[in-house]
Order: C-alpha cells, then structure tokens, then sequence
C-alpha cells in the first residue's frame, strides 16, 4: 500500500498538544518569515502582474493578498501571496531537500483559514508545523542522488502540489478519505521546472503560487466529493505515483515515515539572513566574518577565490554573466556578486537587488575579481560549506571557512532574528506598514497559539 495512507492518517490525527515545543517554535518563525519576504516582495516584478490578474478575475473576497489591502478567492491569494514570498529568494527553506517550505505553508494555510473564518492560532499552528514536516520529508526522500535537481525540477513546486493539498486539508478539518483525494487531485497538477533560473526568468517565482492555488483548489474539490489518484506516492507495483514519474523511482521511502509524529523537520529549516539564494550564504559569512577581522580595503584587492563544493561552484558558473549579472535574478544566484557586496558594503540586504543597485561600478569592480574553485569533498546533498581566499595586492592572504553559517541547522535563526528580518522587509512594502502595526504583528505572531482567531496577522498586512 503507498505510504501516503500512513501520512495523510497522522495529519489527520495529529492535534496541537501533539506537537513538540520546538516544532510550534519553527512554525511561529515560519510565519513571521514568510511575511516579511511578502511585504518585501509586493513590489517585485511579476507580482503586481499576478495581482492584476486576480483583480481582473474578481470572485468571492475571501482570503487577504499580502500588502495590497485586496481580498480574492483563497485559490487565488494562495497563488499570489506564494510567489510573492518567494519573489525575493529570501524565504526559507530546508537545507537537504532544498525545497522552500514557507511560500508553500503560509500563503496555503492562510488562505484556507481565512476562507474557513474560524481557524484558531492553535489549529494554525498545527497544520504548518505538519506541512513543515510533510514537505521536508517529500523532498528529503528523493535523495541521495539529488535526481529531481538533476531531471531539472524545482523541488520547491514539484513537492509543493502535494505538501498545499494536505496542508489545505488539515486546515479545512478534512477526513482521511478526502484528504487521500485532495493530495490525488493535487499530484494530477505537479510539474514546476527549474532551469528557468538559467534564463534570469520570473518564472522560479512563479512555481510556488501555481502550488498553492493547486493545493487549495484540490482540497475544495475533494470537499465536494471529486476523487482523484489514491497511490499518489509510490503507485502501485512500481508504476505511477509522484517517485515513479517524476524520478524514476529513486527516493527513500523509509525517510517519509521515519519517527513520523516525534520528530518534526521543521526545526531543521533554515531562515536566510540573506535575500538571494542559500548556495551563497557560507560564502558571504566568511567575507563578512573577513571584512571585520582584518579591515579589508577592497581597492587593494587583488583576486578572491570562493572555495567550495558543486553547489557554490555553480553559482559561479558561467562566470562572466555572476561577474556582470544581467537581472536581479543572476545576482540572487550569483556568489561573485553576493561576495562583492558583502566586501564592499558589510552587509547584503534587499536594497542589493534592484535593478539599478546590480549596475553599480563599486560592487562589480570587485565581483569581476571573484571567481569559484571545486573542491568535491565539499559538495553535500544540500548546502554545502564553503570559504573565500583573498590576495591583497601586495601578497598578503586572507581566508576564511563557514561551516555552520547563520541560518543553518547548526546556527539556526531565533524568533527574535526573523522579527528583525520582518522589520527589514516592511519598509519595502507597496505600502510601508507603520511601526506600531510592524510590532503589532510580530507580537500576535509570537502568541498565536493564543489567538481565537489565527488570521489577524495577515489581515493587519493589508
């Protein structure tokens, strides 16, 4: 029988008083994340468009669009406010599985639980803290060999389809038979490819939100008593099913049930303190952690060199275009650039990347001076550590190595560090939330579980 029967049946089951602390903890920061890197992203291109799109198509105003004071059909703010999150590639996501938890989690359950209009903080909780879980262990389980990468899916979208559908069913208080439909519906939807990145696209951003809607639009059909693939996991007798289609049937399915119920993944999920991609954060811990030791005058830079596994290498890769990025979507995948700017201004934020901020002769003087050095032993199924060497002009060498660089699984982000994160983000707003409703909602967050009502947070964002 596939494995998805024993997920969906401890979904299901699952009550807040089952979740450890420390999993409430990591749903709570998903939440605060996800909104910051919304706020932030309203403005971003290809959002605004989406908004249009959902204006146009009007509907029912059930569910908030994050930042735009505008409610729609939950299926269509799911889909707006999940690429809006990951608009930037600031939003979280899972270091191994590389697939980003919250644009899925957030923008689905919030959508849900305003449709629904009596959703509590507590069953909020409950359900990302699941969907964490669930989305982790769907990527989790298609490793070692890192085969959906490697097919050229975006793991992010291709889980998300499936992770939406449960979540949106935990939150509307499904049973297992519609939920097993809703997940059914949602796996007939997957696809999401990634080599769009390749192209400077708008279409990465794109991939979670067509998740979302999916999920919520299958959760609704399934309510309704529209059936769809019950296998949706694994098949039957090796064939179809999410593994068997999408990746030739190289996953783990122990990873999918393994302490299923006592531990949650979503602990293990890395908040980025950087709003570009994860690849290049160990290399701007050690230029920042360089820049500080030693004082260095980037006008006296001679070469840097970014050592690291076949993670940060590619994000070096083709090095004229990381060196001289055409889009803000080069220099969010761009280690030359993201180290030039950390070099040079002591810090990488969102004010980075714009499209005027990308042309600046100071940064990519420096990042024309950086270039990637494999090293194998480095390359891990996930983020890779990695360092950068610098040879000052008259010799002298500098170097530096982040293995648990902030945000990682061994130097995670507290609370406290993504509430700073949403402070940073809601200046950048279509329009800028004031200090006192900044703070509002970082305290509703922090007491969710309290709340009779867990959607005030994004209502406040309006």
């Amino acid at each position: 029988m596939d494995v998805i029967f024993d997920l969906v049946r401890h979904i299901v089951a699952t009550k807040y008083e089952d979740i450890p602390e420390a999993a409430v903890e990591a749903a709570k920061k998903e939440i605060v994340d996800s909104l910051a890197t919304a706020l932030g992203g309203t403005t971003k291109p290809g959002i605004e468009e989406l908004v249009d799109i959902a204006r146009e198509m009007g509907g029912s105003p059930q569910s908030t669009i994050i930042g735009y004071g505008l409610k729609c059909p939950a299926p269509n703010a799911a889909q707006v406010n999940g690429s809006m999150i990951h608009a930037l590639d600031y939003d979280d996501g899972h270091p191994v599985s590389l697939v980003h938890i919250g644009c899925i989690a957030v923008s689905t359950c919030l959508a849900v639980a305003e449709r629904m209009g009596d959703i509590t903080g507590k069953e909020l909780l409950t359900a990302i803290a699941l969907g964490q879980d669930f989305d982790s262990r769907l990527g989790l389980a298609s490793r070692p060999d890192g085969v959906a990468l490697g097919a050229g899916w975006h793991p992010t979208t291709l889980f998300g389809f499936i992770a939406a559908a449960a979540m949106a069913s935990k939150v509307m208080r499904l049973d297992e038979e519609k939920m097993i439909n809703a997940i059914g519906l949602a796996y007939h939807q997957c696809g999401g490819a990634g080599t769009g990145v390749g192209d400077g696209a708008l279409a990465k951003r794109m991939g979670p939100g067509f998740a979302a809607k999916a999920g919520v639009t299958a959760a609704l059909m399934a309510e309704r008593g529209i059936t769809g693939e019950r296998s949706s996991l694994e098949g039957r007798e090796g064939r179809g099913g999410l593994y068997n289609v999408y990746i030739k049937g190289d996953y783990n399915p122990e990873i999918l049930t393994n302490e299923l119920g006592k531990q949650y993944l979503g602990v293990e999920i890395g908040d980025k303190p950087y709003p570009c991609c994860g690849f290049s954060h160990p290399f701007i811990d050690a230029a920042l952690s360089l820049r500080k030791k030693h004082n260095i005058k980037v006008n006296r830079i001679k070469e840097i060199v970014a050592l690291g596994g076949q993670s940060g290498y590619g994000l070096c890769q083709p090095l004229d275009i990381k060196q001289n990025p055409r889009s803000i979507v080069d220099a969010q995948f761009s280690i030359p650039y993201t180290v030039a700017t950390a070099l040079v201004r002591g810090k990488v934020t969102l004010e980075d990347f714009t499209d005027e901020t990308i042309k600046r002769e100071n940064i990519l003087e420096v990042a024309r001076k950086v270039s990637g050095k494999l090293d194998d032993s480095l390359t891990r199924h996930g983020v890779s550590p990695g360092g950068i060497s610098i040879v000052m002009d008259d010799g002298t060498e500098y170097s530096d190595f982040a293995e648990d660089f902030l945000g990682s699984v061994g130097n995670p982000m507290t609370f406290d560090n993504c509430a700073e994160k949403f402070r940073e983000c809601a200046p950048f707003a279509l329009n800028p939330l004031s200090h006192k409703k900044v703070e509002q909602i970082i305290d509703l967050i922090r007491n969710l579980e309290k709340l009779d009502d867990g959607t005030e947070p994004i209502r406040l964002t309006g």
